[in-house]
This record gives C-alpha cells, sequence and structure tokens, in this order.
C-alpha cells in the first residue's frame, strides 16, 4: 500500500537515528535540512528492507516522491532516491522529470551525483532521446543541471558517447562554477580510463579549460 511505504521508511530511520552523528553530518554538507544521524549505506539497507517484494513501478515512484517532496530529515531524500536506484526503475525514460526534480530541489552535490547515476542507466537504454535532452540541460540556468548533464556518462567506458561528451563539456567551458568546473575534470578524468589519449588530446584542443578543469581531467595521466 503506498501510504505505507514512506511511513515505514521514515519510522525505520527514526529508529536508527544517531543525534551526535547527526550534528557532524549537518555540518559537513552544510545542510539546512536536519539530519537523523543515519550513514548512507545504512539508509538504502533500511530502504531496500522495506520495498522488498514491491513489484509495481508506479507504487516505488509514487514512494520516492512522497519522501522527497515531505521530507523533514535529508536521510529520507537519501531513501527516495535508494528507491530510484532499484533495479525495477533503472532506464525507466518517464522517471526522467523525477530525476530532474531531485536535481533541481536537492541542489547540491550529494543529491545531484547520485542523481547523475540515473542518467547513466537512462543513457544506456536510451541513448538517441538522452543524448538530445541532456545537450538541452548543458545549457540550463541552473548549475546543478548542467553538472549532471557533464556526469552523466560516468563509468560508461567504452560505451561513452565522445560527440556527446564533448559538446556539454564545450557549452561550459566559460562557466566560472567551482561545481561545474570540478565536473568537466572528473568528466574527462574517468574516461581517460577507456581513452587516454583521446583526454589529452582534447585537453590540448581546448586551452581555455579551467586550470581545475585541467587539473583534475590529466590526475592520472602524468
Amino acid at each position: 500500500m503506498i501510504d505505507g511505504l514512506p511511513s515505514e521508511i521514515r519510522a525505520a530511520l527514526r529508529a536508527a537515528a544517531d543525534p551526535v552523528r547527526a550534528s557532524g553530518q549537518r555540518a559537513y554538507m552544510k545542510s539546512e535540512m536536519p539530519f537523523l544521524g543515519v550513514r548512507v549505506p545504512e539508509v538504502r539497507h533500511i530502504t531496500g528492507e522495506v520495498v522488498k517484494g514491491v513489484t509495481d513501478p508506479e507504487e516505488l515512484r509514487d514512494a520516492a516522491l512522497d519522501l522527497w517532496r515531505a521530507a523533514e530529515y535529508r536521510e529520507e531524500r537519501y531513501a527516495a532516491q535508494a528507491i530510484l536506484a532499484l533495479p525495477l526503475l533503472r532506464g525507466d525514460l518517464e522517471l526522467l522529470p523525477v530525476h530532474e526534480e531531485t536535481i533541481r530541489t536537492g541542489a547540491w552535490w550529494d543529491h545531484v551525483d547520485e542523481a547523475a547515476h540515473r542518467l547513466v542507466d537512462l543513457l544506456d537504454a536510451h541513448p538517441a532521446a538522452m543524448s538530445v535532452e541532456l545537450r538541452v540541460w548543458a545549457g540550463d540556468e541552473d548549475l546543478w543541471i548542467r553538472r549532471a548533464a557533464i556526469i552523466s556518462q560516468l563509468l560508461r567506458r567504452e560505451s561513452t558517447d565522445r560527440a556527446l561528451l564533448t559538446d556539454v563539456v564545450e557549452a561550459n567551458l566559460d562557466d566560472r562554477e567551482f561545481f561545474v568546473r570540478k565536473a568537466i575534470g572528473w568528466a574527462l578524468r574517468d574516461y581517460a580510463r577507456s581513452d587516454p589519449e583521446w583526454v589529452r588530446s582534447f585537453v590540448e584542443a581546448h586551452p581555455t579549460l579551467s586550470p581545475l578543469s585541467r587539473r583534475e581531467a590529466l590526475r592520472r595521466l602524468g
């Protein structure tokens, strides 16, 4: 029953709360939303136990949205994203607006980087549609949407769409936001595991890359 899943998860998270740890977590994340003090791996475990056996994608999606939108503690949003990461929901293009909502309203690196993993799933399942969408995202006014577009191919390795990677990075070469510049370096560094020469050539061909992006891109290449 949909009303039961979010309530069960909230109750289980509160039962696992650690107020001492919560204070440190909130300070580290610079979060306006308070923490319960539950570590992310434990949040995922608790969430998985509650939704175990649920086979209705719509029920899971609705539970995730309920947890996200009504969250009083940051762990409730981590739980929402844990649901969205379940195999039953991965690669569902209809969930793109949900992932976009978590990025725009989460608006911090922990939520955005987790949502980016779901973009990877969507790219694998729907490369044509997602490549169009991510090019649009790369020019969005929201820096977190731009960051998500840039890191949307992490761990794709040989499946990386180099044209897409080029376009989302080039669209943000002049961006002065730290989290965007860091994302550019991260995306290039990750792809360097598969094609270091391409990354070296890309960096050489783009002298306007910020020092941060360049340093991150070449970190493992010497």
